[in-house]
């Protein structure tokens, strides 16, 4: 009877082959069993499933509690009170990632996608920023959102928590500096060590929250006084969990590398030595990544886009390997680097540094006269760039013709010059594909000798910016080409177009300046385009390209190529950069792959693996971001600390129903002016016009607005900056209601 029922399972399991190939005693597949318990229509317990299947033998039954625990832990199935065990999906349930908000709610983000679920801050008692739970849906809040109560907590995210020490009464705790965790953290009674009150800590969590009791901390290490020098550096990369110390392993294995390449990988490989390849960086860089060579060949262009051979040195599976993967990418703080890779690498043997042989792969690519792509190929080479240049130093080549500067670099500049006319070329295909080109203002922070800030500076970009960006994003195309040539899983830069919601948003605001987006549904780059060009020479240009960007989502990586929506492009991979990026040194092992003649059925990365190190490697990219962003205001408020009461100009940024964020003009730090700040009048927001209103006076403040403010608080726990107005009177009529204005006279 038992052999009978086993048999039915093993002929019902559509994927039991592969879970032979996997498993020396298969288990019925996870596919199998979602199917099965559907098909029953109620849950199962573990028994009763065992007894359906025939399945007695001890070691198969661990195995499929195993697996119906594993399943379990990732979402796809729920146990009841009984032991049942049900699909997810089936029991009007929710798995998905935490994020938590400041003022103590959260939201849970489905792991198949959709509207996220509003969490009260009762909910978010029992979790942390970053747990992973199931949920169901209990209603709908006042604003409409959909409403989720926990049930069951699948996986914990936070394993240590960086904050500052506090003492009260007797009691012991951390204020966490990562304002999603919106819980402090308690201190055993004997977890406090050494630390002291108001000194910046990292504890570990012994104790998780539960909806009875907050999470419970024993502290790991103190980093240092609240104010000292580089604390908001420490603090950012312990807060984000950004990896620093290099494990013994990987130290062992870059620890033969010196900055000579050995003779034996220069063999078979195409010689460039001779070739008039630079690099082109900024004054600061230290790892330089790409070189470039321009030539004309009659009516067409021949460019060479040479990368670092990172993939060379780091193969898969070592310790070296299994870091960078951790790592994702090298993350850059205002004074300091955490690379993706040690020095060794990516200061040293792998950086393209002029005048020493360097391994490279090198992307050849041949432009008619319209700056249309038509041929490209990849090869391994072995280069010798010729010259280190910054982007001052090119452009005052190519761009402002110095004499001196040309003189100086004579036997380059036929070569630069060709290759600022194939720019100009490239430029101007881009403007015609619609490539989409936001005018956003970076800045650079320079330090004094205390290592304060001294001043924040906004950053220039020139031709050579621009030169350096065309060619990458060539290169690019070329490898994304490459991949769907040869029908390689590989990793893309995809980046969708509009919501639905985010388009209906966008569409109202414009409505109200008169303006239109076309395109219907399913706008193009080219509609935004042509927006941005109407509006260029209107004063409140700068408010309507805001608003129009932030209707655009997050570039993200995924081996389903969807295209780039702000580059115009139906196909883009990352490949300029392997030594700071993992996606590009996983597209160059894709190459190297196919250069080698492996087919793509042998390429021992898959679809699912890639689909894992796509998500993962855009969240150590969001991860990087946040860090960074964290530092930078942390250091902007401590640059501000001694400038409370001084006035200064500025434009207002962003409008929430709290108040108005305002940048300082010439200073580039932003700040709060509180809804309460604002002259006696009660203020209503409008999301759709990005505008705050007052109902008795009609005063009317308006993303994009010119105001005079105050600084009259500064909070560095916080990272907060407030300020007040000056002027609450404006003389620019604009401020007040009007009706939709239509486009500009010319003339």
């Amino acid at each position: 009877m038992t052999q009978k029922k086993q048999a039915a399972w093993r002929r019902m399991d559509p994927h039991l082959s592969r879970e032979q190939e996997k498993y020396g005693r298969p288990s019925p597949s996870r596919e199998f069993i979602l199917h099965y318990l559907e098909e029953r229509g109620m849950p199962l317990t573990l028994g009763e499933l065992c007894a359906d299947w025939g399945i007695d033998d001890a070691v198969e039954i661990e195995a499929l509690s195993r697996r119906l625990r594993a399943m379990e832990r990732d979402g796809q199935l729920i146990r009841n009170r009984r032991e049942g065990y049900g699909p997810v999906a089936k029991m009007n349930l929710v798995p998905g990632r935490v994020i938590g908000h400041p003022e103590g709610h959260g939201f849970l983000i489905p792991d198949e996608g959709g509207d996220s679920l509003f969490l009260s801050p009762r909910q978010m008692r029992k979790l942390l920023h970053g747990d992973r739970a199931v949920a169901r849906v209990i209603g709908v809040d006042y604003r409409g959102r959909r409403e989720g109560a926990v049930v069951e907590v699948l996986e914990r995210n936070t394993a240590t928590v960086v904050g500052r020490f506090c003492e009260e009464r007797g009691a012991c705790f951390i204020i966490p500096d990562n304002k999603r965790i919106n819980q402090d953290i308690m201190v055993a009674a004997d977890g406090r060590g050494e630390a002291r009150a108001g000194q910046i800590v990292i504890a570990e969590l012994i104790e998780q929250p539960s909806s009875q009791s907050r999470p419970l901390g024993r502290i790991k290490e103190v980093l240092g006084e609240h104010m000292a020098p580089g604390m908001e550096v420490r603090i950012a990369i312990a807060s984000h969990g950004i990896p620093v110390d290099w494990p013994d392993a990987v130290t062992a294995e870059v620890g033969h590398c010196d900055e000579t390449v050995p003779e034996a990988a220069k063999q078979g490989r195409w010689d460039l030595r001779e070739t008039p390849l630079v690099t082109i960086d900024g004054i600061t860089a230290r790892d330089f990544d790409d070189a470039v060579y321009c030539e004309r060949r009659g009516a067409n262009w021949r460019l060479l886009v040479a990368i670092a051979d990172v993939s060379w040195y780091v193969r898969p599976g070592t310790a070296l390997d299994q870091e960078a993967r951790k790592r994702g990418n090298s993350v850059y703080f205002p004074d300091r680097a955490i690379p993706m890779l040690p020095e060794a690498l990516s200061n040293g043997l792998c950086s393209l540094k002029p005048e020493v042989d360097r391994l490279c792969m090198v992307c050849e690519m041949t432009f008619n006269a319209e700056g249309r792509m038509i041929r490209s190929r990849f090869a391994e080479a072995v280069m010798r760039s010729h010259a280190r240049l910054t982007y001052d130093t090119a452009a005052a080549i190519v761009a402002d013709r110095d004499p001196h500067v040309r003189g100086e670099y004579a036997a380059l500049v036929p070569h630069l010059d060709r290759l600022h006319e194939l720019y100009q070329v490239l430029r101007v295909g881009r403007e015609q594909r619609g490539a989409m080109d936001f005018d956003t203002q970076e800045t650079v922070i320079e330090y004094g000798a205390d290592r304060k800030i001294e001043r924040i500076m906004p950053t220039e970009r020139n031709d050579a910016h621009r030169l350096i960006e065309e060619c990458m994003i060539a290169a690019n195309v070329a490898a994304a080409r490459f991949l769907q040539r040869n029908k390689l899983p590989g990793l893309y830069r995809i980046h969708d177009g509009p919501s639905e919601d985010r388009l209906n948003k966008l569409r109202a605001f414009l409505g109200e300046l008169g303006l239109g987006l076309s395109g219907g549904e399913k706008p193009t780059p080219r509609d935004y385009t042509r927006v941005l060009e109407r509006v260029r020479d209107r004063p409140d240009a700068h408010l309507i390209q805001t608003v129009m960007l932030r209707s655009l989502a997050q570039a993200t990586y995924s081996p389903a190529n969807a295209g780039h929506f702000g580059l115009a492009l139906e196909a883009y991979a990352h490949f300029t950069s392997p030594i700071r990026r993992y996606p590009d040194l996983q597209v160059h092992r894709a190459i190297r792959h196919a250069l080698g003649g492996g087919k793509a059925a042998e390429f021992p990365y898959s679809h699912a693996d890639l689909i894992g190190l796509g998500e993962h490697c855009s969240t150590t990219e969001r991860r990087a971001d946040e860090a960074v962003r964290d530092a930078v205001e942390w250091l902007k408020c401590e640059f501000m600390l001694d400038k409370i009461g001084q006035v200064y100009d500025g434009v207002i940024t962003g409008v929430t129903g709290f108040g108005l964020f305002v940048e300082l003009s010439g200073v580039y730090v932003e700040g709060l002016v509180h809804v309460t700040a604002l002259r006696n009048d009660y203020y209503q927001f409008d999301p759709v016009g990005h505008r705050l209103r007052g109902e008795r006076s009609g005063q009317v403040y308006r993303l994009g607005d010119s105001l005079r403010v105050r600084v009259v608080r500064v909070d560095l726990d916080e990272r907060k900056i407030d300020f007040e107005l000056v002027e609450t009177e404006r003389r620019d009529e604009s401020r007040r209601v009007r009706g939709p204005r239509g486009p500009r006279k010319k003339g």
